[in-house]
């Protein structure tokens, strides 16, 4: 194996899916501030959103996202501000 093939931060890293709270250990030189206790050690943590134990494509699992809802909320928060009509529909009326 070639020397000074990786940098110098190139260490154990936790990395924590927050979606799940599942934690894996692998190498990499991604900086973080916080640390995370794990088997007896202390490693630096990166938080991440989404990863192979949460992500549909390894859990088969399809997350639905409930849009109509989020139609529904953005209706009522702009619902103060009158009723949006093109310049095509008022030349129509």
């Amino acid at each position: 194996m070639k020397k000074d093939l990786h940098p110098e931060n190139y260490r154990m890293v936790a990395f924590k899916d927050v979606s799940n709270d599942e934690t894996f250990i692998t190498r990499s030189c991604a900086p973080s501030k916080e640390t995370i206790e794990l088997d007896g050690q202390e490693y630096p943590l990166i938080k991440v959103e989404i990863s192979s134990t949460s992500h549909p494509f390894f859990t088969g699992k399809m997350k639905f996202v409930d849009t109509a809802g989020r139609i529904d909320k953005f209706n009522k928060k702009f619902a103060k501000f009158g009723k949006f009509t093109s310049k095509k529909e008022e030349e129509e009326e």
